[in-house]
């Protein structure tokens, strides 16, 4: 995870670059093979193939996520971009849901898994993944969504695709908008918000259900929660984005009101996983850990807050894609690559810190970036607001 944290953070700053080459759907395609063939890599592990893998989906990883943005924003309108956003992010996140569901029940039971039992697993995932990098050429192209007679504003900047030195200068050209759209206002402000992201990402991911497997007083089902709490929290990841999603167009109030949700239903979270599970079980050895916080641990409370970290952390992500794809309609390579770079730095340092960080200072350093994650998210949004009424536009249309 270090290696591909960290390749990923330093390839967010060439992505857009690449992506302005070759176009987001290209840049999808060849980003999804290389993630077909990491998860190959697991069908018959291998030291250096898996070494070497995690370098090279660090990359795709960067350049996916870029031309996705990318792909997300031409496709949208003001109009159209919650909405979509709520669409996108919950399809994205129902990989946790399934994928969970399978293990939970397949496995059940299972104190040790067989090579046969892997190799079934990887095989699957590795043929899912061919078939939906295949149906990365459906997605219509940029051109397909324009009116005819419509002008390509980008064609003024981009110029034409067939020659090598056009390509280069767009390639340069998108690497310096990059660095300039880091030291712009809004996105400074929005990346204390997606700093968060990141923070909560590398929590519920990965060091919440270290803290369920760690808790012995769970007794015999410890290890089967942990799939079981994956469930819920794609449940909750899956709600969001759909619920976001659909009521996008409905809601007056534009997008801070979610991001409030957000952050409450996080604080709750917060607060219910520091009253039920041991401060010392992101760090418990291999034997789990006997200690009780300040009620004895519970099965039930444990998988509800997993529930609500999902959805907590869907009301952040719609709304972050909203917003970029809103404020940067004719820069979202950059903007998605910026909001990329930052989240991955923020999650590589939490996955760090989580191995020596009791439960408590863990919580309350996501307490903290969150509560100003959410009053910088706020300041933008009202300038996006006060932008949107001077042109003479309804706010809900955001």
């Amino acid at each position: 995870m270090s290696i591909i944290y960290g390749v990923f953070s330093a390839s967010n700053l060439i992505s857009p670059s690449v992506v302005a080459i070759v176009g987001p759907q290209l840049s999808m395609v060849v980003s999804g093979i290389f993630y077909s063939l990491y998860i190959a890599v697991f069908i018959q592990p291998a030291t250096w193939a898996f070494y070497t893998a995690s370098v090279f989906i660090g990359i795709a990883a960067a350049v996916l996520w870029t031309a996705q943005g990318n792909c997300l924003t031409v496709n949208s309108d003001e109009n159209t971009i919650g909405r979509n956003s709520g669409v996108f992010w919950a399809l994205l996140q129902s990989s946790l849901f399934f994928g969970n569901l399978y293990i939970y029940f397949a496995w059940q039971g299972k104190t040790h898994i067989s090579e046969s039992d892997r190799r079934t697993v990887f095989i699957a995932l590795t043929v899912i993944s061919l078939v939906g990098t295949v149906l990365f050429f459906l997605i219509r192209k940029q051109e397909d969504t324009k009116a005819p007679g419509e002008e390509d504003s980008a064609n003024e900047i981009l110029g034409d695709s067939s020659s090598a030195q056009n390509k280069m200068t767009r390639a340069v050209a998108a690497f310096k908008k990059s660095i300039k759209l880091s030291f712009t206002k809004e996105i400074l402000l929005l990346s204390v918000t997606t700093a968060y992201t990141g923070l909560e990402l590398t929590f519920f991911s990965g060091v919440y259900g270290t803290c369920i497997g760690a808790v012995n007083r769970f007794g015999s089902e410890e290890k089967s929660l942990i799939g079981l709490s994956g469930i819920f929290i794609g449940v909750g990841e899956i709600l969001g984005g759909g619920i976001f999603g659909l009521l996008s167009k409905n809601n007056r109030f534009g997008r801070n009101p979610v991001v409030m949700l957000g952050i409450v239903v996080h604080f709750i979270a917060f607060y219910l996983i520091f009253f039920n599970m041991p401060n010392d079980a992101p760090i418990a050895p291999m034997e789990g850990t006997d200690d009780v916080a300040y009620m004895i641990p519970s099965k039930e409370v444990a998988i509800f807050c997993s529930f609500l970290l999902g959805l907590g952390d869907s009301c952040f992500n719609t709304q972050l894609l909203s917003i970029l794809g809103f404020l940067y309609s004719e820069d979202s390579a950059p903007a998605f690559a910026i909001f990329k770079f930052v989240q991955s730095i923020c999650a590589a340092v939490a996955y760090f810190y989580s191995n020596y960080f009791l439960l408590q200072w863990q919580l309350l350093i996501m307490v903290v970036v969150g509560f100003f994650g959410t009053i910088t998210f706020f300041t933008v949004e009202w300038e996006a607001a006060a932008a949107l009424a001077a042109r003479g536009s309804d706010y809900s249309s955001i």
